[in-house]
């Protein structure tokens, strides 16, 4: 009896370790494929870092600004969802006219942006001055109809949301 306990452990443990690596391989295929979307839009956004500067600082072009501030905006809300994301992917396609690919890719570096400003809150402000800088005051009407496209999906703003849109409003002198 105590042989087949032992050996009922032992596929046990083989088993685990087997799960095991199959997940880290899993977990390995999905950061490739994050890799290889943001080198894609590091490409098609022709983004260039410089070492004195802020990465938001650096952003030389309109779209990916807007997708980052909303990208920045939403996640001040409550956790992202699947269903959430995927309407933010259908409202950032229909309200910049782009393709999946690329509203894809905004989310990515939407997401790197909010984590070098050590948060969304930090993000809002400083994409949000940004995006001022490159498209002047008519540049925030895109990016808000993605936001109430995705707040109404999402039952609403919450407070610190409606904190930022404030601090927008002052940005852009609304």
């Amino acid at each position: 009896m105590h042989i087949l306990i032992g050996l009922a452990t032992l596929v046990g443990g083989i088993l685990f370790w087997v799960w095991r690596a199959r997940m880290a391989a899993n977990a390995a295929s999905e950061l490739a494929d994050i890799a290889g979307t943001m080198a894609g839009a590091v490409r098609r956004f022709g983004f260039r870092r410089r070492h004195d500067m802020h990465p938001v600082d650096c952003i030389d072009d309109n779209t990916l600004a807007a997708g980052a501030l909303t990208v920045a905006f939403l996640d001040l809300g409550t956790s992202q969802t699947d269903e959430l994301r995927n309407k933010h992917l259908v409202a950032l396609q229909s309200h910049f006219a782009i393709e999946k690919a690329e509203a894809e890719e905004i989310l990515v570096m939407g997401h790197w942006m909010v984590n070098e400003c050590n948060g969304p809150a930090p993000a809002v402000t400083r994409l949000g001055k940004r995006l001022m800088k490159l498209t002047g005051s008519h540049g925030l009407d895109a990016p808000l109809n993605v936001i109430n496209d995705v707040a109404s999906a999402n039952g609403g703003l919450t407070d610190s949301q409606r904190d930022a849109l404030h601090d927008l409003q002052r940005i852009f002198r609304r």
